[in-house]
């Protein structure tokens, strides 16, 4: 493999939605620029999950000290993708006080009388944190737009307006990484169908998952649409192939790992003298 991370090209780069991005053009069971075989994942997650929980605690412990820089990982894709998998295998080695997690659900009554930003706003991280939304504010023009349920000139609108707070939130210190887990249909249903055919997973199944199934080609669209209209140098979308899980999680984990280094962090000094406390230290 490619040294310790297992890749050979940068994912950053690779999966980084640019000019020209076609989203049907993807193929959702690739492994682009990882050297290794799934026999090889675990130990790469692992060896780099290090890596990972160093930098977090470098961005935490900063912010003890007055630091004010955050992360904020976005998980976007359609049900049976692997978000789960990767808040468990990725977000889940570093050090929990240093997460601030929020699963998005359907609004509720309070927070559909304020605009569709509020109840995000109010979930960004705080200083030294690792913040991740498991769907996000993107639901409000994925899900309007596929059931059109808001008029087209709204949507516009609501795209510019995530760019501005996407771009707001980087002009404060956080750090927005975007990552749309594609996988094919073909796949969702065999997920689905393996979730039906053990008990233990039920409560992870509704209905409902069909109705949105049978939409998939819209959703594509829309994703395109999303894809196109918000990826930016301050909030870039990355479409990371899932269809191979274990690829999905290294990848992610690389791309959150190289946005960390890119924020040059460092262990904050303490306001003591280490000797002197020392010497106190030995005298007790």
């Amino acid at each position: 493999m490619a040294g310790k991370t297992g890749f050979r090209k940068n994912p950053s780069k690779l999966l980084r939605v640019g000019e020209g991005f076609q989203l049907s053009a993807q193929d959702t069971d690739a492994a682009p620029g990882f050297d290794g075989r799934k026999r090889d994942s675990a130990t790469v997650l692992a060896l780099r999950a290090q890596t990972l929980a160093e930098l977090q605690e470098k961005l935490f412990a900063q912010a003890k000290f007055g630091g004010t820089a955050s992360v904020l990982l976005v998980l976007q894709a359609m049900d049976t993708a692997g978000k789960g998998g990767v808040i468990s295998h990725v977000v889940g080695s570093v050090d929990p006080q240093g997460v601030q997690l929020k699963a998005f659900k359907a609004p509720t009554k309070a927070e559909r009388s304020h605009d569709f930003l509020w109840r995000v706003r109010r979930e960004a991280p705080r200083p030294g944190m690792l913040g991740v939304f498991d769907r996000s504010h993107y639901e409000d023009v994925l899900i309007q737009r596929v059931h059109a349920t808001a008029p087209t000139e709204e949507l516009d609108g609501r795209y510019d307006a995530i760019n501005a707070f996407e771009a707001e939130l980087a002009a404060q210190g956080t750090k927005v990484v975007k990552v749309m887990l594609n996988i094919s249909p073909d796949t969702q249903k065999q997920r689905l169908l393996a979730r039906l055919d053990n008990p233990a997973k039920h409560w992870k199944y509704a209905s409902s998952d069909l109705v949105e199934r049978a939409c998939w080609p819209e959703y594509m669209e829309a994703y395109q649409v999303a894809l196109e209209r918000t990826s930016t140098e301050a909030a870039p979308w990355y479409v990371v192939p899932a269809d191979k899980k274990w690829y999905a999680r290294l990848a992610v984990q690389e791309i959150l790992i190289q946005a960390l280094e890119g924020m040059g962090l460092h262990w904050p000094a303490g306001d003591f003298d280490p000797a002197e406390e020392c010497r106190k230290l030995a005298a007790t």
